[in-house]
């Protein structure tokens, strides 16, 4: 797997359980405790400094992939402590 900041920088277009579409540009995929994470930038928030979002990938049987949320936030934080560390020369963290 590559995690370099540079081989993503993509849009992707994602849907919520409400139907509703929402661009986000794909910052990259951490794997963590077995578990692939994928970390997201809403598109609007591109030009300014915004919350990264984080969700599990789950494959289904048929290769889908979906994208959950991360309920338990110890593990939210270790994914993004390992964000933080692989693109520290991309961002900016406060």
């Amino acid at each position: 797997m590559n995690d370099n900041f540079d081989d993503y920088n993509s849009i992707v277009e994602l849907i919520d359980e409400d139907g509703n579409t929402m661009e986000f540009e794909l910052l990259g995929i951490i794997e963590y405790e077995s578990e692939e994470y994928v970390t997201l930038l809403p598109a609007d928030e591109l030009e300014n400094s915004g919350e990264v979002i984080i969700l599990k990938i789950e494959k289904a049987d048929d290769g889908t992939e979906s994208y959950v949320g991360v309920e338990d936030e110890a593990k939210l934080q270790a994914v993004f402590e390992i964000f933080k560390d692989r693109f520290k020369d991309d961002f900016d963290f406060i």
